[in-house]
Formats: C-alpha cells, sequence, structure tokens
C-alpha cells in the first residue's frame, strides 16, 4: 500500500489524463478528471469544424483532427503498454494504421475497461488553478459547466485538491508562421487546426507551410480536388520546383520569402506562385490558460513553445510533486509515453519513488538548457525527443517497470524513416510482418 493517498485533479481527459487516473488509481489515489468536451478522447474526438470567424485560431473548435486523418504510427506500437490497441474482429477500422475514429473507440473502450468514466466531469472546463494558503490541501482548482441551459448563467465553482496533473494536450492554440508582407496580401489564410475535407478548395491554388504529417497528409488530401498545391518546407527541396511523383499539380518549395499585394506568394527558392489560399500547417503553441491569473503566476511559464522550468518535461521544481505535466514532448510514442509520466508521477505522489531535491532538478534544467544551446537547438524544440527511447528508459528505470520491448523500439525507428522516404505507401506497405508477429504473441498475456 501506498505510503501517501491524495486527493489529484486532472485537467483533461484525453489519452493523457484517461491513463494518468488509472495509474493515480492503482497507486491508492484520488482522482477527480475536469473534461470540458461532452466526451472522453480528447483531440481524438471528431468534430465537423462548424465555420468560424477566425480560422488561423482555435475558433471554439476542440479538435485539430480533419476527416481523412489515419495515424502516423502502427497500432501495435500506439497502444499502451498493458491494453494493446488491436483489432477487432468484425468492428471498427482494422487497418494496421487506422484512421481517428478507431483511436476514439481504443480510448473509449480503455476508459469502460478501467472504470475510468465515473471519474470524468464531462462538460467542465478548468478557469484556474492557485495555490490555496487556506487549508490542508495545496491547491484550489475553479471551474464551470461549459453547457448551460437556456437563460442560465455562469456558476463557477471551487474544488480543494492535493496536486494537478496538467494533461490538456498541445493541440489547441494554432502557431502561425511569419510572413514578411501578409497584411497587405488579398488571399485566405487557415490554420490546419480548422481543416476537416478538401472540398472548399475546388479548383484553387493552395499554398500548404509545413511538411511534418499533417502538412503531408492535407497536401495529398487537397491535391484531389486543387488547380495547384505547393508546399513549403524548410529543409530546401533539391531543385527549385519539385514536383512530387504521385499528384501531377503537387510541388514541393523551400520556405516562403514574402507575400504580395498582387496575390503572389515568393519562396525563398526564386519561384512564386498567385494564390487562392494560405494554409498553416505550422503546429501548435503549449498553453495553459488556467495557471495562475494577471495578478497571480505560479512561475510557470511557455517561452518559444519552451514549458519551465521542467525536470524531466514533467516537474516544475519549486513546486513539485503537487503539480505536474503529463504528454509534453513529442517525437516520442505519445500513448505509451504518457503511461511511464503518469506512473512515474503517482509513484512520486504516494511515496513510491523520491524526487531529487529542488536544487538538484533545476542543476539538470540548466545543464539540459546549456546543452540544447550549445547544440544550436532553438528553444521550441525543448520538448523534442530523441529517437532513441532514452528518455523513455530513464523512465521504466525510475518506475521499475519491465523494459520496453525491442520490437517497439525496431517499428518505431523504421517507420520514422519510411514516413520520410515513402510518405505515400509507408501506411500500406511494410516488410516488418516477423515483429507484428511479435509483438501480438507479446499482446497475449493481456488479452
Amino acid at each position: 500500500m501506498p505510503s501517501r493517498s491524495v486527493h489529484v485533479a486532472v485537467i483533461g481527459a484525453g489519452a493523457a489524463g484517461l491513463v494518468a487516473a488509472r495509474e493515480l488509481r492503482r497507486a491508492g489515489h484520488l482522482p477527480v478528471v475536469f473534461e470540458r468536451a461532452a466526451a472522453v478522447g480528447g483531440t481524438w474526438v471528431y468534430d465537423d469544424g462548424a465555420p468560424t470567424d477566425d480560422p488561423l485560431g482555435a475558433g471554439g473548435t476542440h479538435s485539430s483532427l480533419y476527416a481523412s486523418l489515419r495515424t502516423n504510427i502502427p497500432r501495435e506500437c500506439m497502444g499502451f503498454f498493458d491494453f494493446p490497441f488491436v483489432a477487432v474482429e468484425g468492428a471498427g477500422d482494422p487497418r494496421r494504421y487506422p484512421g481517428h475514429e478507431e483511436v476514439l473507440r481504443y480510448l473509449q473502450e480503455f476508459a469502460r475497461r478501467f472504470d475510468l468514466n465515473g471519474l470524468v466531469r464531462l462538460e467542465t472546463e478548468v478557469l484556474r488553478v492557485r495555490r490555496d494558503d487556506t487549508s490542508a490541501a495545496s491547491w484550489r482548482v475553479s471551474y464551470r459547466s461549459t453547457k448551460l441551459p437556456d437563460g442560465g448563467s455562469e456558476q463557477v465553482e471551487d474544488e480543494a485538491f492535493d496536486a494537478v496533473l496538467v494533461c490538456n494536450g498541445h493541440f489547441a492554440e494554432p502557431r502561425l508562421a511569419d510572413i514578411t508582407g501578409i497584411d497587405g496580401w488579398p488571399g485566405k489564410q487557415i490554420h490546419s487546426h480548422s481543416y476537416r475535407v478538401p472540398d472548399p478548395f475546388q479548383g484553387q491554388v493552395v499554398v500548404i507551410i509545413g511538411y511534418h504529417p499533417s502538412g503531408m497528409d492535407i497536401s495529398r488530401d487537397i491535391a484531389g480536388v486543387a488547380k495547384e498545391v505547393h508546399v513549403a518546407i524548410r529543409s530546401e527541396p533539391p531543385f527549385e520546383m519539385h514536383r512530387t511523383t504521385a499528384h501531377a499539380n503537387l510541388w514541393l518549395h523551400s520556405m516562403i520569402e514574402r507575400a504580395q499585394k498582387d496575390g503572389s506568394v515568393v519562396f525563398q527558392d526564386g519561384s512564386r506562385v498567385k494564390a487562392d489560399v494560405i494554409l498553416h500547417c505550422t503546429g501548435y503553441k503549449y498553453s495553459f490558460p488556467f495557471l495562475g491569473d494577471d495578478d497571480e503566476t505560479i512561475g510557470i511559464h511557455v517561452d518559444d513553445n519552451r514549458v519551465g522550468p521542467l525536470y524531466k518535461h514533467v516537474f516544475p521544481p519549486h513546486l513539485a510533486p503537487q503539480i505536474s505535466f503529463i504528454g509534453l514532448p513529442f517525437k516520442g510514442i505519445p500513448f505509451p509515453l504518457f503511461q511511464l509520466q503518469s506512473n512515474w508521477v503517482a509513484g512520486v505522489l504516494s511515496g513510491r519513488i523520491e524526487l531529487p531535491s529542488e536544487n538538484e532538478m533545476m542543476h539538470d534544467v540548466a545543464s539540459f538548457y546549456l546543452e540544447m544551446e550549445a547544440r544550436g537547438c532553438p528553444k521550441r524544440y525543448t520538448h523534442g525527443l530523441e529517437l532513441t527511447f532514452e528518455y523513455e528508459d530513464w523512465l521504466v528505470e525510475k518506475c521499475e517497470m519491465e523494459n520496453i520491448e525491442e520490437w517497439r523500439k525496431v517499428i518505431n525507428l523504421a517507420v520514422r524513416a519510411k514516413v520520410s522516404d515513402h510518405p505515400e505507401s509507408y501506411r500500406d506497405q511494410w516488410d516488418d510482418d516477423h515483429l507484428v508477429t511479435q509483438a501480438h504473441h507479446d499482446f497475449t498475456k493481456y488479452l
């Protein structure tokens, strides 16, 4: 039994919040999960993206999914360690890289299997998290219902907690490219957060900024209906205008140099096009509007997408272990990573795992920042993981969990290479059936 049992607020009921609630309860804690949407699943709850006056912002839209989205990680790697993401015979999407509906089905089943739904307060938005000096509990969480009856007035409620886990994801506040001359450019701009289907781009010339997974997918989605699609990427193409082989109307360019009043978009390679639309596939900003207010902050800041100071992407040293973050890193395998971080936090809160001192954690953070600076790595990549599984293995050791399966690592590394080498086909063609067989053999103990 744990030496301590604490009352914990978990903000968000996506994959991170759900597995955090499970790990907390397994460790003997009392979690309450706040979710502003009407269902569990977080960003995997698709909405059709109703028209908005702010196509470059979140626009009140909860999800960042587009209709054709499929996972870019195979399902055997994507699932939680002890709850395999396997196809259900005769139901759902059996593909190895399924569509977003199948991921939501998996998360809903996870919540049912581990009896988590009763812990979740749906349609409840957290407004503020602040210190509480008036009670034995450390923190007060203010929240309100997001579904008010007709004519009802907003009622803010308040509750005390011993600890708070921030699991609100990082696909809500769009990050935009800075384009010289854009204020005078006459075309339309949107962010991928507001993109759902290609139909509105019929017959248009579209410039897409960014060629990470969403940029790759959306450029091909739109190429089926658009007159031309031009993709601006940071790494310069091998020659000025490179036409991809699968779509005769899709070109890759270097980054945008400027936009002009005549509707032209000029690229750094000297080429230019007259475009109807610029679509930003440029990622998102970390945002935690509920942490402090104008009169009070708790010492956690976001600077060029660096959330800090954080020890190992999770604990602010000056507030540990009462405040923690689950799911900030990118480039890892999200769901298993969320599970490892949640297990670590749950163990620390119970007293099973000991953190270094505040000074030692701050020293570790400072050393990490200096090492990034020495490599010339921008702040915005602070939470980007290397593809070595070093961080995940460190968490496994801290939590005294079983080692991560070797097949999971090998498959993931191979997929990362195939995404860039074969963006059209990597989801449907592969040559690692022996590793898939090994995965399913290991899954038998959980099924």
